[in-house]
């Protein structure tokens, strides 16, 4: 992008360039509190503003997005100023803001008079208030439901058999209850985390004291899968990946953001872990590591346990089905790519980080073709390889302070497997965005011939210049998880 450019002013009135930045910084705003990319955010807001044939400047920091548009000479720039307030995991909704800033974005204004793009821009605002204010395809204890299929699949994922899949999704259902009651009660996010850990050990606790009383042997309800599927399903929620994105893409400050948004709350489920942990080791309760043998389960059953465990946190995010499909499908492929990594002696890190650069390459790669953004396939793809097992063993090691079993290499080991998966997802959409604009510039030209054939054979043999498909330089609501902008900003201070 040129520097130092001289603005240059479109002759519009002042009313309709602050009714288009809005419509642009809502969708902005919307999409940064759904977890897209701050380059996506920045890339879209730019794409929605030209298509009204207004150029505009893009800051946004973590928690705010600001958007001005210079008219030139001595008119006032016009400049909106939008806060994100609150962060969720809602990918159906994001998807849906994703497909409108398409459809607007690749709709120009050039040959339309001024009453027709004034009725596009409020068509747009209506679209817009719609998609933000309806309410959930199904009701939020199908949320927990599918949580506890996630929580029971990552069990089976561990090792474990039947009762403790059963277990885990109870343990699971109880943690989600009492952090609806938390956020009802507008406790803030660390408390809840840490809440949730705690409700997950006291589980493991129980197990440890009421086990031996019972016909049955730890080996066969091993607390620390139960604790291990309750940190998987609260580690799911943060924005690792989107931090990773952000940092290399050149937004250090919302990076900044991200990442100390994603250490704190994997702090509060430490803290409910270690403090639960210390005070069951004070008042006498015998805790110790029960370890499942690594292939106690078939592969074939890992890998659809893996797949469940995908398919339900997308549905859970309000995910449409077929962006769960192709969520479980990536999971088994991330979940079989990292087994096979493993077995040529390859570490837990490198093998996350690989099989992860294979789902983020593949997720961009076909985002168009399967019509699912590639932020919702890649981040549901990498859930059953976080590491939840192993910040459990740390943590106990942790609390037991056995010098022979030092917990620092454990904790280490689990930090370094999330920062791959994280890195693998990001470098595999940067490999697959040339390959993909490579594919999208060579079919063009087909693209075109067939919306003019089909539209003739429909009798509409001039066809308004806003329906034309989209440019080899455009990018879909499936592209979002790298957009391939040329001239978007690098770095959080936009131009």
């Amino acid at each position: 992008m040129q520097v130092g450019r001289r603005p240059r002013g479109g002759g519009r009135d002042e009313a309709f360039v602050r009714d288009v930045l809005e419509l642009a910084v809502r969708v902005g705003e919307v999409m940064l509190s759904l977890g897209a990319s701050a380059a996506d955010v920045t890339t879209t807001i730019r794409r929605v503003s030209h298509a009204f044939g207004l150029e505009c400047e893009v800051d946004l920091t973590f928690t705010a997005i600001l958007v001005s548009h210079d008219p030139g000479g001595s008119r006032a720039p016009v400049t909106v100023l939008r806060v994100v307030a609150a962060r969720t995991a809602d990918y159906g909704r994001l998807t849906r803001v994703l497909e409108l800033a398409q459809e607007v974005g690749t709709a120009p204004a050039a040959t339309e008079d001024h009453a027709a793009v004034a009725a596009r821009l409020r068509d747009a605002h209506e679209r817009l208030d719609e998609i933000v204010t309806s309410p959930h395809p199904y009701h939020r204890r199908l949320v927990t439901l599918l949580l506890s299929v996630m929580a029971a699949g990552v069990a089976v994922l561990l090792g474990g058999g039947p009762a403790v899949a059963l277990l885990a999704g109870a343990t699971t259902a109880a943690v989600d209850r009492v952090l609806l009651r938390l956020q009802r009660w507008a406790i803030p996010p660390f408390f809840q985390q840490a809440a949730g850990a705690t409700v997950a050990t006291l589980v493991a606790v129980a197990l440890f004291v009421l086990v031996p009383l019972l016909p049955v042997e730890l080996a066969t309800l091993p607390p620390a899968l139960v604790v291990a599927s309750g940190i998987v399903v609260l580690l799911a929620g943060l924005s690792l990946v989107g931090a990773a994105e952000d940092a290399i893409d050149g937004f250090p400050v919302t990076a900044v953001g991200r990442m100390f948004e994603v250490l704190l709350l994997t702090l509060g489920i430490v803290v409910g872990i270690a403090g639960v942990l210390d005070v069951a080791q004070r008042v006498g309760v015998t805790l110790e590591v029960v370890d499942v043998p690594a292939g106690s389960l078939p592969a074939g059953v890992q890998a659809v346990a893996a797949g469940v465990v995908a398919g339900a946190w997308a549905l859970a995010s309000y995910a449409r089905a077929r962006a769960a499909c192709v969520a479980a499908l990536a999971g088994c492929a991330a979940w079989l790519a990292s087994v096979a990594l493993g077995a040529l002696g390859l570490g837990p890190a490198v093998a996350g980080a690989g099989s992860a650069l294979v789902v983020g390459f593949l997720a961009e790669s076909l985002a168009r073709r399967l019509r699912v953004p590639a932020i919702v396939t890649s981040v549901c793809a990498i859930v059953p390889l976080l590491p939840g097992l192993a910040i459990y063993r740390g943590l106990f090691r942790l609390v037991q302070a056995d010098p022979a079993r030092p917990a620092t290499p454990v904790l280490l080991g689990a930090a370094m497997v999330a920062l791959g998966l994280a890195a693998g997802v990001t470098l595999g959409g940067l490999l697959a965005r040339p390959l993909r604009e490579r594919v999208r510039r060579a079919t063009w030209p087909v693209q075109r011939v067939a919306v003019r054939v089909a539209r003739r054979g429909a009798g509409d043999p001039a066809a308004p210049a806003g329906t034309q498909p989209a440019g080899p330089g455009s990018t879909t609501a499936g592209d979002l998880h790298h957009g391939a902008d040329p001239q978007r900003s690098q770095g959080d201070g936009g131009a």
